[in-house]
């Protein structure tokens, strides 16, 4: 396994430490396990670091304008593919995950390493550009960072950095926009040019049937409609999947998760400008942590009422309750007394946690009758785990990010009561859906019963903290929100 480069001053050293945990994130996604995918990572960032000061040094030390080149977090990334790509010619594919083993043995992984006019508009948009706007765009849209720390980063005002990444979307359609025209098209998709250019300015534009029809059909146009089309929020999609390849969707939807649990961590300080991100992450974590916190009051209240004393026998030799008078049940009666008025069967053993009707905690006889061995057990010692068991140990929040006609998109978020060191999320699906490709956690299925494994680097959970993972996967006829989640064999309640 390759050592991993040395930085060459303290700017590099904080740039490395960036692009490693998008570079990991990646090969996660692109491997079986999590050895291969720090092998792969490791490869992957070695080539591309070495890629990129090549390129920095044959600028430095040329004349002219500089070769076209990708900002340094998407060239890693295309050396973890191009790196994917060796271990499959090399008999190492076993450690790739199948579906990319697929993709790489396709056309369509031939479309990015094959001539220049024919890749991905997407890619050749991007490379087109001066890198620090190529890397502000990337950073923003893609990386999901909030806007004030990437224009820090970049060393931009804050306060112009709307306006400048607007400028930048502005710049990277132009270039797409002109690399599809130099794209090799046949007639048909260039009767179409003119009319795609002018219905993705308008936000407001109709697409005509023709048209809509022709880029139901023809990928290189549908991807240049995506790459030309700023409004809608489509743009990231269209960066991650036209410059990255295979997983694109799922690294996108990975790296956005990352970005909202680095904000939500424990209590983070405000940005120095007063912002504190994107309100609908806000909105999320907010209801997240009340969910978290009506727990954790649930669970103390239940711990509470189980301390308090309820009426065993030793309570008179002690002094505290007179001795209870109720004669002995006859046989084939209930063993607990009755309830009094207007009290419920299950509210004398509130404090036990035992159904009603065998109430550990009820008044022993007082007559030579002698209880049976189902009635007659040793009183459960109280504050036990008996009376946490109505508390669920973890709450579940499933999301149905977005749905196509065979498909889907979802994540799962699970809040936990205690501290973990490993996890394991399952759950059943009630119309046969089957995960294809899941990201943060490795996924296993037997029938309906899925199986989501913590990844190494996400494991570890502290008491009151959560995880989530998210995944794609399969449907036909019908959709419906799966069902029985349980965390590390522990039933959880349903959000």
């Amino acid at each position: 396994m390759p050592d991993l480069p040395t930085p060459q001053d303290a700017a590099e050293a904080a740039l490395f430490s960036e692009c490693w945990d998008a570079v990991l994130s990646y090969a996660d996604l692109c491997t079986s396990g999590s050895t291969a995918a720090n092998q792969l990572a490791r490869e992957a960032f070695a080539l591309g670091i070495r890629e990129a000061r090549a390129a920095e040094d044959s600028t430095r030390h040329g004349a002219g304008r500089r070769a076209s080149r990708l900002p340094r977090i998407p060239l890693l990334l295309t050396a973890v593919r191009t790196t994917a790509a060796a271990w499959e010619a090399q008999g190492q594919g076993h450690k790739l995950d199948p579906d990319l083993r697929l993709w790489l043995n396709s056309g369509k992984a031939a479309r990015y390493t094959g001539p220049p006019l024919r890749r991905p508009i997407a890619l050749r948009g991007l490379r087109d550009m001066q890198e620090p706007d190529a890397a502000l765009l990337w950073l923003a849209e893609v990386e999901a960072l909030p806007l004030r720390a990437v224009a820090r980063r970049q060393g931009l005002d804050p306060a112009a950095a709307m306006e400048e990444l607007n400028q930048v979307r502005g710049l990277f359609r132009d270039r797409c926009h002109r690399n599809h025209l130099d794209t090799p098209m046949d007639a048909e998709c260039r009767s179409y040019v003119r009319l795609l250019d002018a219905v993705t300015r308008s936000p407001v534009a109709e697409t005509p049937e023709d048209l809509s029809r022709h880029l139901a059909t023809c990928v290189e146009c549908a991807e240049a409609a995506a790459c030309l089309r700023l409004h809608g929020g489509g743009l990231p999609a269209a960066l991650a999947q036209g410059v990255i390849g295979w997983g694109g969707l799922a690294y996108l939807e990975r790296r956005r998760r990352a970005a909202e649990v680095r904000m939500g961590a424990g209590r983070p300080a405000p940005d120095p400008d007063g912002e504190w991100g994107d309100p609908a992450a806000n909105k999320a974590r907010t209801l997240r942590n009340g969910l978290l916190v009506a727990a954790v009051l649930v669970s103390a209240l239940a711990l509470a009422v189980s301390l308090m004393p309820f009426g065993d026998s030793d309570d008179s030799a002690q002094g505290g309750l007179p001795t209870d008078s109720t004669p002995v049940a006859g046989a084939g009666s209930p063993a607990g007394p009755p309830a009094g008025p207007g009290t419920s069967p299950s509210s004398t053993d509130t404090g036990t946690g035992t159904p009603s009707g065998t109430p550990s905690g009820s008044p022993k006889p007082s007559g030579g009758g002698t209880p049976s061995a189902t009635t007659r057990t040793d009183p459960e010692p109280q504050g036990t785990s008996s009376s946490t068991e109505r508390t669920a140990a973890c709450e579940v929040v499933y999301d149905l990010v977005n749905q196509w006609p065979d498909g889907f998109q979802a994540t799962v978020t699970v809040t936990t009561a205690e501290a973990l060191d490993s996890w394991r999320v399952a759950w059943s699906f009630r119309d046969g859906q089957r995960v294809d490709q899941m990201w943060d956690a490795a996924v296993a299925q037997d029938g309906p019963r899925v199986t989501a494994s913590a990844a190494d680097y996400n494991k570890d959970v502290p008491a009151a903290g959560s995880l989530s993972f998210g995944f794609l996967a399969s449907w036909q006829n019908k959709n419906a929100a799966p069902y029985a989640f349980s965390l590390n064999g522990k039933a959880c309640n349903l959000s």
